[in-house]
């Protein structure tokens, strides 16, 4: 279990150093940068990189909803769920602070939003609470739909990880405009502790909804994916 637990923190530290990275550190240079497609694929790419790295031994989840709607999806024992979920948030907190140590080297660092995610004035769009609340429900439903049917034992073999983080830079695609994309209650928790009361005010939605929407997935595609219903 530890070494499963450690991979978790791994993971996670990774997602949230390479996907909130690219986001606070490259794409700050608006005529060379990468900007939203280059942050979108950064986070895709360091899902699609652990999954390969760490998918055998601990599942690679690196997100709190991805455990619950594995959970929800009968994918994953409930007694796994809490250990899984702390090295998760703990991964994230940790490559928080060694961002927030890194990008601080700069002698005009102002910290801004870190990355963070938020709805109304914090949103990036200025988009509100419901279509913030709507497009994370959404997206991490279908981040766990393509899951669950990417890590079918009826799926081709070995190209999982490829379709879940092709899936993770889509999501980013579209609603990084709206919410700075979570679809992570980990992700969201790593770096809005640096980023002010402001942000923490708001995390409660980054939970609830990725949450949410990770159990409709799973349970859509258990309805969907089902032998019985695939054999009619």
């Amino acid at each position: 279990m530890l070494k499963k637990l450690s991979a978790e923190f791994i993971g996670t530290f990774w997602l949230v150093l390479g996907g909130c990275g690219s986001a606070v550190l490259a794409a700050a240079f608006p005529d060379v940068g990468i900007g939203l497609v280059g942050v979108s694929f950064a986070f895709g790419l360091t899902v699609l990189t652990m999954a390969y790295t760490i998918g055998h031994i601990s599942g690679c989840h690196l997100n709190p909803a991805v455990s619950i709607g594995l959970w929800a999806g009968g994918r994953f024992p409930v007694s796994q769920l809490g250990p899984y979920i702390v090295a998760q948030v703990l991964g994230a907190i940790v490559a928080g602070g060694v961002l927030y140590l890194i990008a601080s080297g700069k002698p005009d660092f102002a910290l801004g939003g870190f990355a963070s995610n938020g709805f109304g004035d914090l949103s990036p769009g200025k988009y509100s609470m419901m279509a913030a609340l709507i497009t994370e429900v959404v997206m991490t439903a279908m981040f766990l739909f393509v899951i669950m049917g990417a890590t079918d034992s009826r799926a081709p073999a070995g190209f999982a990880p490829i379709a879940i983080g092709l899936c993770l830079t889509l999501i980013h695609l579209v609603s990084i405009p709206v919410t700075n994309t979570s679809v992570n209650p980990a992700r969201s928790t790593g770096v809005a502790l640096f980023a002010g009361t402001q942000y923490i005010g708001q995390l409660w939605m980054f939970w609830v909804a990725p949450i949410v929407g990770a159990m409709i997935g799973a349970y859509a595609y258990r309805f969907v994916g089902s032998q019985d219903n695939n054999a009619a």
